[in-house]
C-alpha cells in the first residue's frame, strides 16, 4: 500500500510539473485537474514515476545492505551455528543461502563444488533457509541434525542429489545412504540450535534484501540467483584483492 501511494504521489508530481505554467492562483481541485490533463497528454509520465521509484528503492536497499554487511559481518561469516565447507581457514568467505527443494540451488552444487576444488582458500558458509514448504524445513532439520554424528556434508550432498522434491521418506533414505543412525537423527532434529539457525538465516536474508534461493554473499557483493563458475571466481578474486 505504501509503495502504491508513493508511486501515485510521484505520478501526480510529475504530472503537475508537466502542466503549463499559470500566473493565477489555483484551487486544489484545479491543480489536480491540471495535473490529470498533463498526465493524459503525456502518459510516459507514469513510466517515469515507476522508474524513479524503483531507483530510489534500489538505492535505499543498497545502503541498507551495506550497513548490514558492516554491522553484522561477523554474524554472517563466523556464526558457530552455521556449517562450513571448503577451507575453514580460507582467506575468502562465500556465504550461501539455500533450500533443498530449490532447483536452482541443486543446479548450483556442481558450480560451488568446482569453485572449492579449484581454490583451496575459500570458506563456504552454508545458511539453511528452508522457504519452500514444510518438507524443505524437514530436510534442513535433518541436515543440521547430522552434525551431531559428524556427517553434515554427507547428508547435505545426499539431499542436494535427490530427484524431485524432498519428502520425509526420501530424506530418511538419504540419511541411510549418508551412513546416519536415523533414530538418533530424528531425536537430534528437535534440537533448539536448529530453530536458532533458521531464525538467524531468515533475519539475515531479510536484512540483506534477499527474496529467494540461492543467494550468495561474497565480500561486499550480494549475488541473488544461480551464478556461473566464472562469475563466482571473479567475485572471489575481487574480494581477495580488496581485502
Amino acid at each position: 500500500m505504501k509503495q502504491t501511494l508513493s508511486a501515485l504521489g510521484l505520478v501526480f508530481s510529475l504530472g503537475l510539473a508537466a502542466a503549463p505554467a499559470t500566473a493565477q492562483e489555483l484551487t486544489p481541485e484545479e491543480v489536480k485537474q491540471l495535473a490529470l490533463e498533463a498526465i493524459l497528454e503525456n502518459p510516459e509520465i507514469i513510466m517515469q514515476a515507476v522508474e524513479i521509484l524503483q531507483s530510489r528503492e534500489n538505492e535505499a536497499q543498497q545502503l541498507e545492505a551495506e550497513e548490514v554487511l558492516t554491522s553484522r559481518r561477523d554474524e554472517l561469516e563466523n556464526d558457530p551455528n552455521a556449517p562450513v565447507l571448503g577451507n575453514p581457514e580460507g582467506d575468502v568467505t562465500v556465504v550461501e543461502f539455500f533450500d533443498y527443494n530449490c532447483p536452482y540451488c541443486k543446479r548450483s552444487v556442481p558450480t560451488v563444488t568446482e569453485l572449492l576444488n579449484n581454490d583451496s582458500n575459500v570458506r563456504l558458509v552454508l545458511r539453511e533457509w528452508p522457504i519452500l514448504g514444510a518438507e524443505s524445513v524437514l530436510a534442513s532439520r535433518a541436515a543440521l541434525a547430522a552434525r551431531e554424528q559428524g556427517k553434515y556434508e554427507e547428508m547435505h550432498n545426499e539431499l542436494m542429489a535427490l530427484n524431485g522434491r524432498a519428502t520425509e521418506t526420501t530424506i530418511m533414505e538419504a540419511a541411510e545412504r549418508a551412513g546416519l543412525d536415523t533414530e538418533q537423527l530424528r531425536t537430534d532434529m528437535e534440537a533448539p540450535e536448529i530453530d536458532e539457525h533458521f531464525n538467524q538465516s531468515a533475519a539475515l536474508a531479510r536484512a540483506l534484501g534477499f527474496s529467494g534461493t540461492p543467494s550468495f554473499v561474497i565480500g561486499d557483493e550480494l549475488v541473488p540467483g544461480f551464478v556461473e563458475l566464472g562469475v563466482l571466481e571473479e567475485l572471489v578474486e575481487a574480494s581477495r584483492t580488496s581485502g
